[in-house]
């Protein structure tokens, strides 16, 4: 082993001692958390890097709105804003982060709202929202002050937690001994084409408690969206899986765009990518260089196309010049759960939701 990955390896021991220990002051009650008599699921990971949990967080809401009354707590990744805020669909990306905002836009009837503390987040949701029957908590898995009812662990069919390290050596943000805390572990980015003995021996080596449901999901990218709808010369729209003689500005801020990179060069005639870093905001300067990527495109038919977390922060932006802007659409994602297990998925939620509905009074521990 190299003398740097040697080192970074000592400092990953040490960093899971700390966390370990953190932990146990949790687990022995030495720290104390919170519980809420109202249904708290929590959505999150042990490790750092996108393993989709803006989609699932959707998927949840979407499923559960139809019967109850859902809000939504993240703590507003990199808003520049403080404490607790309500996201409404004239927020600004500044002010609540982009995924609170894109699921404030997607279903304006789900009361979403962002605060860091999520203690003082999910009080405030109830002093707000007194009729509110469940609450979501998006990246909520290491927020140990809060001891959700009902928790979801994603990990990555390409980083799956068990095969990983601790930081910095690895990219795990506490060890693998605590996916026992979750009641779901959902295997995500999943091939949709992965056979029946490949899931068994991912099953296997994830080596789950008796009383955890294990599922695969992958990722499902759905019709093209204007960016600017209105506009009377929007261009018609693309059909992913029909690019041929095309030509794409494909422009992402997301931490892995390549399977949609990868989706976008199966059909597309040319395809220039301008890749940015996740969440992050884009400038006049990243605009004009998208319009000069778009008329260095050679086809007759020409498209810029982005992420539904992207569109979000750039359609703030409202000097984007024609023909640019009426060629400009996100790609919304979703989920499939695989091997048909999304009514058992959704079944199991639902029915925690239902037998866990109380007086939304705070009790803490």
């Amino acid at each position: 082993m190299e003398p740097g990955r040697i080192f970074l390896y000592m400092v990953s021991v040490i960093y899971g001692l700390i966390t370990g220990f953190r932990n146990f002051l949790y687990n022995t009650s030495i720290l104390p958390t919170a519980e809420f008599r109202i249904p708290v699921i929590c959505v999150g990971n042990i490790t750092v890097g996108g393993t989709g949990k803006t989609p699932h967080t959707e998927y949840l809401a979407d499923l559960l709105r139809k019967q109850f009354r859902v809000a939504v707590l993240s703590r507003g990744y990199k808003r520049k804003s403080t404490g607790f805020r309500i996201v409404t669909s004239a927020s600004k990306v500044s002010e609540t982060g982009d995924e609170p905002l894109q699921i404030s836009l997607k279903y304006p009837d789900v009361f979403v709202a962002v605060d860091r503390n999520r203690v003082n987040g999910v009080r405030e949701i109830i002093k707000r929202q007194p009729e509110t029957e469940v609450i979501i908590l998006d990246d909520g898995f290491q927020h140990r002050r809060i001891t959700p009812g009902f928790s979801i662990l994603l990990s990555d069919f390409d980083r799956l937690f068990v095969r990983d390290h601790m930081l910095p050596y690895g990219n795990l943000r506490e060890s693998i001994s605590n996916m026992r805390r979750a009641d779901i572990i959902l295997v995500t980015k999943s091939p949709a084409d992965i056979s029946a003995i490949q899931r068994r021996l991912i099953v296997k080596e994830i080596d789950k408690a008796p009383y955890q449901n294990l599922y695969f999901t992958s990722i499902r990218y759905n019709s093209p969206v204007p960016q600017f709808p209105k506009g009377e010369s929007a261009a018609s729209t693309p059909d992913l899986a029909k690019l041929y003689g095309c030509g794409v500005v494909l422009v992402t801020g997301i931490a892995n765009p390549l399977p949609l990179k990868e989706q976008v060069d199966s059909t597309a005639g040319e395809v220039i990518h301008l890749r940015y870093p996740d969440h992050y905001n884009f400038s006049d300067k990243d605009l004009r260089a998208v319009s000069e990527a778009f008329e260095k495109l050679k086809s007759p038919v020409r498209y810029v196309i982005t992420t539904e977390k992207d569109s979000v922060r750039l359609k703030e932006f409202s000097n984007i010049a024609e023909p640019v802007k009426s060629a400009m659409f996100y790609i919304p994602v979703g989920i499939n759960f695989l091997n048909d297990d999304s009514n058992e998925f959704d079944n199991l939620i639902i029915e925690y939701v239902r037998k866990n509905k109380r007086n939304n009074r705070v009790s803490e521990i």
